[in-house]
């Protein structure tokens, strides 16, 4: 296509009208892309106007970016405020959904941030790496646990958990506890948990399967201490060793210890608050080669002052390498305290870098 041919096209759609108005109601719908200069732009952006025949339109920035577009330096900076501006902005229904009695509804959250529903679910899960209910859920499962911990009976922990009935409860049990209620409240007995020790090149090595997913995945130099600490986690539950099926399982956690290239993708079963999931799963979006800072985790789950919490849930974590809490550092890139030890985690990330080169 010629460039008058371009530009006639271009002055036909009615995106550039749009972009020559400066409308910043068409921000949400797309990024226009400068050929001459390489970079993108919002419709509402103050630079200067480009030829048409120079122009190109993407629905985001990140396809943009795909295609070799780099961010002008004022979308940059509005992307930077935009990003804190929707962090504040879930950090807000975060602290809306743990305050109610009964979950809010996405339409209720998503009016409260001024956003369409569609809108708020996108930036929350991108945030939080949950979704509205996602993160509803775990927050229930937190007092749940709570309760029943405290000796309350089962009755009493669903109301004051936010369950308007029984059957709704019950329903949500195993999703929340792993267990029928009362199982969880007596400290997980008739509760069937295989595990296996193994060996490796980093010490001792626990992984342990509920029927819902892998719960444990454990460090040390001690392989009595590992049980004892899996036994302290459910100290009714039936532990069952390990049989054929089961050892391919901590082999193939072994061989992602020893070669990360090869990769990991188990069902977990993730059990700790709602801040602690939150926490967990933006651990899982660091990739393998990378790491991040304890600050930069705060910020991406929307809690940019929380640093010293997300260092405490990292510390809870009781599933090393699934869960990469060694991919956190702090902000001068220094490593940190590691529950399975600081040389465990230097070793960790040295196997990664030199994997990803």
């Amino acid at each position: 296509m010629n460039a008058s041919s371009r530009k006639h096209q271009i002055e036909q759609d009615p995106r550039w009208q749009a972009v020559l108005k400066r409308d910043a109601s068409a921000d949400s719908q797309f990024v226009y892309a400068v050929r001459t200069t390489g970079v993108y732009c919002r419709p509402s952006s103050l630079s200067r106007l480009p030829k048409a025949e120079n122009v190109e339109f993407f629905d985001s920035a990140a396809q943009a970016e795909a295609a070799g577009y780099r961010p002008s330096k004022r979308q940059a900076s509005d992307q930077t405020q935009v990003a804190a501006q929707h962090a504040a902005l879930v950090a807000t229904a975060c602290r809306q959904i743990e305050k109610a009695e009964s979950a809010p509804s996405l339409t209720q959250l998503a009016q409260h941030a001024g956003m369409s529903s569609y809108h708020f679910h996108r930036v929350f899960k991108a945030a939080t790496g949950l979704t509205p209910r996602g993160y509803a859920n775990a927050q229930r499962s937190r007092k749940v646990r709570s309760h029943l911990e405290r000796g309350q009976s089962v009755t009493e922990a669903l109301y004051d958990a936010g369950f308007n009935s029984n059957s709704r409860f019950y329903e949500a049990a195993d999703q929340l506890l792993g267990m029928k209620p009362s199982a969880y409240r007596a400290g997980g007995p008739e509760t069937d948990i295989r595990f296996a020790v193994g060996q490796c090149s980093l010490g001792a090595i626990l992984v342990a399967q509920s029927n819902r997913g892998v719960c444990a995945i454990l460090l040390g130099d001690d392989a009595n201490q590992l049980v004892e600490q899996l036994q302290d986690k459910f100290p009714r539950a039936n532990l069952l060793g390990a049989d054929r099926d089961f050892e391919r399982l901590i082999a193939q956690v072994v061989g992602f210890i020893e070669a990360p290239a090869i990769g990991l993708d188990l069902p977990l079963d993730l059990r700790g608050t709602a801040f602690q999931e939150r926490v967990w799963q933006a651990l899982r979006s660091i990739p393998a080669g990378s790491t991040a800072s304890y600050a930069e985790i705060a910020q991406r789950i929307g809690a940019p002052k929380a640093m010293r919490a997300v260092a405490q849930a990292c510390a809870a974590n009781s599933l090393a390498v699934a869960i990469p809490c060694h991919r956190v550092v702090r902000s001068d890139g220094n490593l940190s305290g590691y529950r399975w030890g600081v040389e465990r985690k230097r070793q960790l990330l040295e196997r990664e870098s030199s994997s990803d080169a």
